[in-house]
């Protein structure tokens, strides 16, 4: 089984989600904005559903459902940004009334495109089995510009994750860096919708780094678990739904919902 080449091509790509996940996802967890992030992930159906469209009706072949994504997770986010430090008392609503015009913008565009777009489909549901070598290109670089961000900044994001006010006080430019970790999770987002879909994303990011909380006790040591969390996950993901015929974005949705259902128990437990 090892020695298919499109297993391991799938794999690989596995190991870049997972890096992504692992590191981004620690800090979506400890900031606790998971709704936030569920929230661009589904409002991205806008920009997807706008450029398909664009993209059908007036011939223009560079608007995919990738860009469309990417503009409309950025926007997404950085809106939701605002509503944060603006109106704090309304944030949840705001992040619900976004992920609704998200998917509602989305939902009339597509239904206005004729045909049948596959491209659309893996958006939605993830296909890992055919990820591209641009795919896990693309996501290797956005690993590496993390990395450097993460180093260069580890700090200041720290301190904006566990207390606004307190690194208010030591005069950091918390809506800066805040902005700058939405952006991060918002291009993360968009990425790792190409693997598991935008439907079963934030499972990816958020579960990992959640088991890792439970028996971690800094930063950096839950980024190091959730990665390595996030890859046998994915590992096993892959290799059930090989084994058994399943949608493999699901299946690993499926392995690390249970097994953070495991580690909860185990938590109570002991």
């Amino acid at each position: 089984m090892f020695d298919n080449p499109f297993l391991l091509h799938t794999l690989l790509a596995g190991c870049g989600a997972a890096l992504t996940g692992g590191i981004i996802g620690s800090y979506v967890v400890v900031k606790r904005i998971v709704s936030i992030s569920g929230s661009i992930a589904h409002s991205v159906l806008g920009g997807m559903g706008i450029c398909l469209w664009l993209k059908v009706r007036f011939g223009l072949t560079f608007l995919t459902p990738f860009i469309g994504a990417l503009i409309a997770g950025l926007i997404s986010a950085f809106l939701m940004g605002w509503i944060h430090l603006k109106y704090k008392e309304r944030e949840d609503t705001a992040i619900a009334a976004i992920w609704a015009i998200g998917m509602s913008i989305g939902v009339i565009f597509i239904a206005l495109t004729p045909g049948y777009n596959t491209e659309l489909i893996d958006f939605l549901f993830g296909n890992i089995l055919w990820v591209s070598n641009n795919d896990i290109f693309l996501l290797f670089a956005l690993n590496a510009l993390i990395l450097s961000i993460v180093t260069r900044f580890y700090k200041p994001l720290l301190a904006i994750c566990f207390d606004e006010e307190q690194a208010k006080l030591k005069q950091l430019p918390v809506q800066s860096f805040y902005f700058l970790l939405l952006g991060l999770v918002a291009i993360s987002i968009v990425l790792l919708i190409q693997i598991v879909g935008a439907i079963l994303v934030v499972t990816m990011l958020a579960i990992p780094a959640a088991i890792a909380a439970i028996f971690t006790r800094s930063l950096l040591q839950m980024m190091t678990l959730a990665t390595a969390c996030g890859l046998m996950l994915t590992f096993i993901g892959i290799l059930l739904s090989y084994q058994l015929n399943w949608p493999p974005g699901a299946t690993i949705s499926l392995v690390s919902s249970s097994c953070y259902a495991g580690a909860l128990l185990f938590k109570k437990k002991s």
